[in-house]
């Protein structure tokens, strides 16, 4: 794995900042996934020692949280909030437009544009929804205009897809 060695060194610096109880187990995940766009799974058994708990328990944290991920993601992240309001207010209409955009099905990478379509059940930004993060921005009364700007941007394309 590519800069695997640097990664460890990160992993290791946060650690050292943080005091080996249990409770600090989830803020750790989140600086790590922070510091290094992911959790590599090379780093469990350091950070399980350091909190006293087993590897198979952190990962069973990481994979039940969606806000942590195993593997690199894209350099571009869109998440679409569906739920009830920013369903009731288009998101489903603005997710579709993404993926017609992106050439990506919600859910889904594409890697040649390197952007990663996601849907998520709630954002709890209801008042202002539709609601989209970008690349972890969030952007409030998405209309659909806006996916146009936002997928041009993102893809330095600037055709219209049908």
């Amino acid at each position: 794995m590519k800069n695997l060695g640097n990664k460890i060194s990160i992993v290791e610096k946060i650690l050292q900042t943080l005091p080996g109880e249990r409770r600090y187990l989830v803020h750790f995940l989140h600086l790590v996934q922070q510091a290094t766009g992911y959790i590599p799974e090379e780093i469990l058994p350091a950070a399980a020692r350091h909190f006293s708990v087993s590897p198979s328990e952190i990962f069973g944290v990481v994979t039940f949280y969606s806000a942590f991920s195993l593997k690199p993601h894209c350099q571009h992240e869109i998440v679409v909030c569906q739920g009830t309001a920013c369903h009731v207010r288009g998101s489903g209409a603005i997710m579709e437009e993404f993926s017609r955009w992106l050439g990506v099905k919600p859910g889904e990478e594409n890697l040649e544009k390197n952007v990663l379509l996601k849907p998520v059940n709630c954002l709890g930004c209801c008042a202002i929804g539709p609601v989209v993060v970008v690349d972890g921005q969030l952007q409030a009364k998405v209309d659909l205009k806006e996916v146009k700007r936002i997928a041009e941007k993102l893809t330095g394309e600037s055709e219209k897809r049908e």
